[in-house]
């Protein structure tokens, strides 16, 4: 389960546009940063996706992405046109095909891939996607079908596509806009397959396209109601709409760190159905997904700053500059499924799981130590040559470089801290197994 939102030059305090994600996904599935250069292709060639092979283009556009590390496709990403995509995974009436074809992470690096604009993407995912449809299995460890919204944007623009198997729905967003795990469109749109309103008039789920409304006509009554799709995009365009005018890049942080939508989850342990913005996951078949990365596209008149974390837990993490031309700086190996102390992103867990030992306290102990940081790397930014990859690539650097190193006193931090606070003991039964699936203890 995922958040993604939004914002355009209109509603932001220093007229910049923003794109921000948290992808939600198991606690063991770490999440790759990686930078993948412009290539062209052999005409004629194939392509392998997650499941399936498709043809390849002749060209395919530089593109940073942050993907699961069992997966081809990618949660979210940005290419060197200025393009950004995030996906969502929605739940409908109509159930998600199962044969291994494209799922919809797949959709979100092919359209990085082989798209120049917000519109050209989404004209490559629905070309793509009347052609192959979407089905097949979007969790390593478990079964887990559906279908998806996706949230374009570049600099000029940004639209909301939302899908069912082979049909789709589209819409301008005209100031902001956020999906999560429901449909969101209603009965406005600007753009939608021939077929979508003739396949709801034939179940009779609607009479005519007068009376169609996607999200009530579509959405299940289950899962929507279980992820708390609703409620969690109701809270971030609440956010939003609260701070038309005065949203920049600290405000983006804070709503992808935020607790606040059940302020009980300040406490994680203490329900199993109590979501939030930043996720932390609990046992059963309700929470069990959490925040494993997160991305802030920053669009002004200096260009397209990409704000990664590259680990979990966005309210735990640094909030690290990327720049495509400058590209990825050396964050070491990419990380998979168990436990790697070489990777970032396994690094990093082992300090996120310690704090889940007492999150309230602990959580609190770590938050002045980030906050610094992030103020060393704005500072950072001040000395920054506009047109210089290199000297790009040196802050960029230097800002993972700087987290990284602060690993060991954050955990002699966590492990002289002291507390009479207790988690339930289902919840640290559950993170036991978590913890020895990955070959960690904390």
């Amino acid at each position: 389960m995922c958040d993604t939102c939004v914002a355009l030059p209109c509603v932001t305090k220093f007229r910049e546009a923003f794109f921000a994600k948290n992808s939600d996904r198991e606690p063991n599935e770490a999440q790759q940063l990686v930078m993948i250069p412009a290539q062209d292709h052999v005409v004629n060639s194939s392509l392998r996706c997650t499941y399936i092979e498709i043809p390849q283009v002749e060209h395919t556009y530089q593109v940073l992405l942050s993907k699961p590390y069992w997966m081809w496709g990618a949660e979210m990403g940005a290419n060197e046109c200025g393009v950004v995509i995030g996906n969502e995974a929605i739940f409908t009436k109509v159930a998600a095909k199962k044969e291994a074809g494209l799922i919809g992470m797949d959709y979100v690096r092919l359209a990085l891939e082989r798209s120049n604009s917000a519109r050209s993407a989404l004209d490559t995912i629905t070309t793509i996607l009347q052609t192959y449809g979407q089905s097949g299995n979007c969790s390593h460890e478990h079964g887990l079908y559906y279908h998806n919204s996706f949230l374009i944007m570049d600099e000029y623009e940004a639209y909301v596509l939302e899908t069912v198997q082979k049909m789709w729905i589209a819409k301008k967003v005209v100031d902001f806009y956020a999906i999560s795990n429901a449909p969101s469109i209603t009965s406005e749109w600007d753009m939608i397959s021939d077929d979508l309103i003739k396949y709801a008039i034939g179940r009779k789920w609607c009479s005519s396209d007068k009376d169609f409304d996607f999200a009530q006509t579509f959405s299940d009554s289950i899962y929507t109601k279980f992820s708390q799709g609703r409620e969690r995009r109701n809270f971030v365009m609440g956010q939003l709409g609260e701070k038309r005018g005065s949203i920049d890049l600290d405000f983006m942080k804070d709503l992808l760190r935020s607790h606040a939508m059940n302020p009980r989850h300040t406490y994680p342990d203490r329900s199993l159905t109590a979501w939030n913005i930043c996720m932390h996951a609990a046992p059963g078949p309700i929470r069990n997904s959490q925040t494993v990365g997160s991305l802030i596209s920053q669009f002004n008149t200096d260009g397209i700053t990409h704000w990664v974390t590259g680990t979990s837990a966005p309210c735990l993490s640094v909030f690290k500059p990327v720049w495509m031309e400058a590209g990825l700086p050396d964050i070491g190996p990419q990380p998979g499924g168990y436990y790697d102390g070489d990777t970032l992103w396994w690094q990093h867990e082992l300090q996120h799981r310690a704090v889940l030992k007492e999150f309230h306290q602990r959580h609190t102990m770590l938050k002045q130590e980030i906050e610094h940081i992030e103020k060393q790397i704005m500072q950072m930014l001040l000395s920054r040559e506009k047109g210089s990859e290199m000297n790009d690539l040196e802050i960029s650097q230097s800002a993972f470089d700087l987290e990284r190193k602060h690993y060991p006193s954050w955990m002699d931090i966590l492990s002289s801290s002291s507390s009479q606070y207790k988690n339930a003991n289902y919840y640290e039964n559950y993170w036991r197994k978590i913890n020895a699936k990955a070959g960690i203890q904390v």
